[in-house]
């Protein structure tokens, strides 16, 4: 019996200024699209009105994460940590992340975003989500890609870890989906 496609939603984490996580969302994304049995639902933290807690497109946020089997998300790394206003947007849903795994593609100077991966996988175990395991993390990213937005060079370990990570998440997706249908996650 063949099952529905997986949604996966990708939560874009940075900010509309400059163009490098344009630029590594629309890299990854056009990876992802291409992956088997897999539904994309792309959420843009920079779109979402965070000031009162009540915008539109914010009301829309968790509904779209209960949808989801599973998600990726897309971060960059400032000042050690995770954008502001992608934990609001995590903190704006609960119980929609219970028992879902997510994964991480993550950017930034020397470390490549890893410090803001590790905050976020305390924040979504405390969500009683799954963190996969393989991550893709791109180091001095503003440098990879050219002004057209194209890499300037092959991204051969990244594309690799890109196909792993979401192979991953979907037999996680997959497992979790089955298992919330068995029994409701107790939260």
């Amino acid at each position: 019996m063949h099952q529905p496609d997986l949604r996966i939603a990708v939560i874009l984490g940075g900010n509309l200024n400059g163009r490098t996580g344009t630029v590594v969302s629309g890299w990854f994304l056009d990876r992802a699209a291409s992956h088997q049995d897999v539904v994309l639902d792309v959420l843009d933290v920079a779109e979402l009105d965070l000031r009162d807690g009540h915008g539109t497109a914010l009301d829309a946020f968790s509904p779209r994460i209960d949808a989801a089997d599973g998600f990726v998300v897309v971060t960059p790394e400032y000042n050690h940590g995770y954008p502001g206003p992608l934990k609001s947007a995590i903190d704006s849903a609960r119980k929609e992340w219970f028992a879902k795994p997510v994964a991480f593609v993550s950017y930034g100077g020397m470390s490549g975003g890893l410090r803001a991966v590790e905050q976020l996988r305390a924040v979504f175990a405390e969500l009683h989500a799954t963190s996969v395991r393989t991550s893709v993390s791109l180091h001095n990213a503003q440098r990879m890609f050219g002004a057209e937005g194209g890499p300037v060079a092959e991204l051969r370990g990244a594309e690799d870890a890109v196909e792993e990570m979401l192979d991953q998440l979907v037999w996680w997706a997959l497992s979790l989906r089955e298992a919330r249908a068995r029994r409701p996650f107790p939260g």
